[in-house]
């Protein structure tokens, strides 16, 4: 019922604001697009919380530490990487990611990207990172392995046994995070503000059925993300001079949260075998570290926090963009540890460290 009155409700606001009254606009854009320290001081695990030994991820751009192809990823192009490792290394930042944060919580180093497995050495045992930027739930316009992918080659280690076996998944943590791409494909494709709701029905019962099948595979502790707010990127927000959260895009990503909300409580109603899943609240966490401007003990402010460190220079141009000469079509903000967003869709290794300090209490409830 509660889904129902909230579609209504999304249905009428997005009614007014697709035929062109006031000054937000209805797109509905993904993280990846074309936009082609503090670390030792997060909180570890205290109490009696689960004690993650491995860490297995799937997902996009806010994930992924170097899976996505260097003909592809803007990632891997300068000025990506600047603060760490001091070099374009394929995350989307200038520095560390969720994935690393959330192992860092548990005390594990950052998991190894699937594609360079073969070169990990006895790093597999701290998990493996199946996360690809500018993926989806479905395939999206960024041609790399969804999330049905992802979980296939995850399966296939399983069975292989000589990397991993079932008896590595219950001490093991899960981490699902991705949606956004899927929305940024489908208004890229022409899809339209009134089939919407039904796609994003589409979308989570299709994340639903594959944290089920992660479940099946033997995964205990699932941890997926909800969406965070889309209408404050930057892609978003620099029609208002990066002043002001796209309202439209954000009730359409609170639907999409309240959508997965409900599955993942069924998905735990339904559990019998001592299994939990739990949502990270990214959409919070965002707000919460925007809202506050990062302002809290160890960091430096986020003073206009709308507003990307790495920009393209006018239109046309992104982070890391350089002409046929060669020379920067970019700039760059004096201090990253000032600006929560990166470029024009991820956060800064900063903001990601206020958004992990704001999903802390929930990583402490995973038992």
């Amino acid at each position: 019922m509660e889904a129902t009155k909230f579609l209504f409700y999304f249905l009428f606001l997005f009614s007014i604001f697709s035929t062109g009254h006031g000054s937000n606009s209805a797109s509905f854009s993904g993280r990846h697009g074309h936009d082609h320290h503090h670390h030792h001081e997060l909180l570890h695990r205290r109490g009696n919380g689960f004690g993650a030994t491995k860490l297995f991820v799937f997902g996009d751009s806010y994930a992924d530490t170097g899976n996505i192809q260097k003909s592809i990823g803007g990632s891997w192009k300068e000025p990506y990487g600047v603060t760490f490792p001091g070099k374009p290394a394929g995350r989307f930042s200038d520095g560390r990611v969720l994935t690393d944060y959330i192992a860092k919580f548990y005390g594990l180093k950052s998991p190894v990207p699937y594609r360079w497995m073969k070169y990990a050495g006895n790093r597999v045992r701290y998990g493996m990172n199946f996360a690809y930027g500018g993926t989806g739930v479905f395939d999206t316009l960024v041609p790399e392995p969804n999330m049905t992918t992802q979980i296939d080659f995850f399966e296939k280690l399983l069975l292989n046994d000589s990397v991993f076996n079932k008896g590595d998944l219950p001490s093991s943590l899960f981490l699902v995070t991705l949606a956004g791409n899927d929305y940024g494909s489908y208004t890229a494709s022409g899809g339209t503000a009134q089939g919407l709701p039904i796609f994003i029905r589409r979308v989570v019962n299709q994340l639903s059925l594959n944290l089920k099948r992660l479940q099946k595979l033997g995964a205990k502790k699932i941890a997926v993300t909800a969406l965070e707010p889309l209408g404050c990127l930057p892609r978003s927000t620099v029609v208002s001079s990066f002043q002001q959260c796209n309202v439209t895009e954000n009730i359409a990503v609170n639907f999409h949260n309240l959508l997965l909300n409900q599955a993942v409580t069924k998905l735990n109603n339904d559990t019998k075998d001592g299994s939990s899943f739990v949502v990270l609240d990214l959409y919070s966490a965002f707000t919460t570290a925007l809202e506050n401007k990062g302002d809290f003990p160890g960091n430096l402010k986020f003073e206009t926090p709308l507003k990307p460190c790495c920009m393209g220079i006018r239109e046309g141009f992104n982070c890391g963009s350089v002409n046929e000469k060669g020379e920067k079509m970019y700039t760059l903000c004096n201090d990253t540890r000032s600006a929560f967003f990166w470029d024009g869709v991820h956060p800064t290794q900063a903001g990601w460290r206020a958004v992990s300090i704001a999903l802390k209490t929930t990583l402490n409830q995973i038992h």
